[in-house]
């Protein structure tokens, strides 16, 4: 029997758990107002089988088709140097970090990976990969299949800052995946903190990150504070030794209030 991923339901429970303790209500319609504008339409995506990737949202970019990196670009802007095949693409061992052409900030993003099988390594040198929102944040991309390591750097951990609340991780071999809501922080004109980042993950359909608030970038053994920058930045893939392999990846860009 084929396993369905959940990600077109879990597209809508990720913004609601992300945004429920920051929304307001907008008090200029009346209840009910049929003069307030109605949201735009979206055809949902499709869920993923073990055999076969989905399809995004309508209005998603869709980062990865299974066909080529044209959307990527290694750590000197050149064309990305992972391995493409079968619909997937694969870390190559000291290539580098790979990073999106396009910034990005607040976001919805979908990515599904596959730890390499058999298994080799122990710890943090087993399967280790990462996701990282604006190139600062990480989503730690680990085999935490009957592997201990430490809590903040296992699989869907915001590394070095939130365990997962649950480990839900599939054995080597299947695919995974995260359903990240993502809000960056900002500054006022001076470079002050007015608010922190946001951060919510589901890996494989459970919550497991709620809303949480990173203290700053992520780094290995440190906490670094904020530093004001842009907005937007690109999203980066790390190169941690390991062949993870990558499939289905989009990206929903989100306005200020989503």
């Amino acid at each position: 029997m084929k396993k369905y991923f959940g990600s077109a339901v879990v597209c809508g429970l990720s913004l609601l758990f992300a945004c429920a303790s920051h929304a307001q209500v907008d008090t200029r319609w009346k209840i009910h107002d049929m003069n307030r504008p109605v949201p735009p339409v979206v055809t949902p995506g499709t869920s993923s089988t073990q055999e076969t990737p989905g399809k995004a949202p309508s209005d998603a970019i869709v980062l990865f088709d299974g066909k080529d990196l044209s959307q990527w670009l290694d750590k000197d802007n050149g064309p990305a140097k992972w391995k493409v095949e079968n619909g997937y693409f694969e870390v190559v061992a000291h290539t580098g970090y790979i990073h999106t052409k396009q910034p990005f900030g607040d976001c919805q993003l979908h990515v599904e990976f596959s730890e390499p099988n058999p298994p080799k390594g122990e710890s943090q040198g087993r399967g280790n990969s990462g996701v990282f929102l604006m190139g600062l944040y990480e989503i730690q991309v680990l085999d935490s299949y009957e592997n201990k390591t430490y809590a903040d750097g296992q699989a869907a951990a915001v590394y070095g800052q939130y365990p997962p609340q649950v480990n839900t991780s599939r054995p080597p071999g299947q695919w995974q995946w995260y359903d990240i809501v993502f809000h960056g922080p900002r500054f006022d004109g001076t470079g002050k903190l007015l608010k922190p980042a946001r951060i919510t993950v589901f890996h494989n359909g459970v919550l497991v990150q709620d809303n949480v608030e990173p203290t700053g970038p992520t780094e290995h053994g440190e906490r670094p504070p904020y530093k004001a920058g842009p907005d937007k930045l690109p999203l980066a893939l790390q190169d941690h030794g390991d062949p993870v392999r990558y499939r289905n990846i989009w990206i929903r860009e989100l306005k200020e209030g989503q």
